[in-house]
């Protein structure tokens, strides 16, 4: 399959990677040159065991690509993944400005059906924004009945175990409300799952639910952990 992710970060890049691993051809986009020039280069912006092999293997393999080109990128990938910051705000709430320009630019240039995939951590909700952003951009293009899905699927990566975890995880879930999406995406994952079925398909809010309440367990977990080595002490 042909997959673009949006954002050579640490989701981006493990995401680009690891589905290029499993045999698509995946084109990841970033805006700030200096980092696409050290994935060209031959390095990786990052550090994260065992995943610069996995990057040059690929890019060797002619399987994955990096580029700054916005236009190259939308007429890319059937699937979009979007894996940009979602910084917090002055009053503590995710910016989500990245996420939304991302989507606008698929909408300006899209030329056929794509499924925009939400990959970053983003509140309940973003999901109806991508979507409106992607509309509006289209309208303005005169192209309304052209159709295009939208989807959630969170990442549960861990810093240091990030490739293990992306190759062998213990959950995918994705979040969406058409067949067509849900089907690309299983497609997409099959090769993850094969021993053991763990994709969870739900609709886009739920999965978006499902990702901050998976953050705020971890949490709870490491605050419960600190107490009780206090009351230990």
């Amino acid at each position: 399959m042909k997959v673009t992710v949006i954002g050579t970060g640490y989701v981006g890049l493990v995401t680009g990677a690891c589905l290029s691993e499993m045999g698509n051809h995946v084109m990841c986009l970033d805006v700030d040159p200096a980092k696409i020039r050290i994935l060209n280069d031959g390095g990786i912006p990052i550090h994260e065991p065992g995943l610069l092999e996995v990057v040059r293997r690929n890019v060797a393999a002619g399987r994955l690509e990096f580029t700054t080109d916005i236009e190259k990128s939308v007429a890319h990938g059937t699937l979009q993944f979007i894996a940009v910051g979602t910084p917090p705000d002055e009053d503590g709430s995710a910016d989500l400005q990245y996420v939304t320009a991302a989507a606008r630019n698929i909408g300006r240039l899209m030329t056929d059906h794509k499924v925009i995939v939400d990959k970053s951590t983003v509140p309940v909700g973003t999901g109806d924004k991508v979507r409106a952003a992607v509309a509006d951009e289209l309208a303005k293009r005169g192209l309304s009945e052209m159709e295009f899905s939208v989807c959630s699927n969170p990442e549960f990566l861990k810093e240091g175990a990030a490739v293990a975890d992306f190759m062998r995880p213990d959950r995918i879930v994705v979040g969406a409300e058409d067949e067509r999406a849900i089907l690309l995406m299983k497609a997409l994952y099959q090769p993850f799952v094969r021993n053991r079925d763990r994709m969870i398909i739900t609709d886009i809010r739920s999965a978006e639910f499902i990702k901050y309440a998976a953050n705020c367990m971890l949490a709870t977990r490491i605050s419960f952990m600190n107490e009780l080595s206090r009351l230990a002490e």
